[in-house]
């Protein structure tokens, strides 16, 4: 049985030198992903961004409202739309949280996938030199 033709799976040295599909559809799949990731990593670091600015507003539209409150004697009306915005804030602080956890688990993708990318490539690169020699 010749070992081109095998399907085999395991990654001994013999069998991952002869069976370059599998390494081309590997290197594919993996670099199919890895744009992708880029792409939503750029775009949660875009949004972070902006729930920052989103939050720095809130915060001074907040201290308007207290001010205003104070100089009309504390309408009850006003007071409750105080609250309202102080609850948005508190939930654009939970998203912020939520987005920054989720770009700091794409980073650690995207290492992963390099790892994997260098170990292949290295495997490779050995297997091709003792071929050679």
């Amino acid at each position: 049985m010749d070992n081109s033709d095998s399907t085999v799976t395991s990654l001994d040295e013999n069998n991952f030198c002869n069976n370059s599909t599998r390494d081309i559809l590997a290197e594919g799949v993996t670099n199919l992903f890895k744009p992708t990731i880029e792409k939503l990593d750029e775009r949660v670091a875009n949004t972070i961004q902006l729930q920052v600015e989103l939050r720095g507003q809130l915060d001074a539209l907040a201290a308007q409202l207290r001010e205003i409150e104070k100089a009309q004697n504390q309408i009850p009306e006003f007071a409750d739309k105080v609250k309202e915005l102080i609850n948005v804030k508190h939930k654009v602080t939970i998203i912020t949280n939520v987005l920054s956890s989720s770009q700091e688990r794409l980073a650690g993708l995207h290492k992963l996938i390099e790892k994997e990318q260098r170990r292949r490539q290295a495997l490779l690169d050995s297997a091709l030199t003792t071929e050679i020699s």
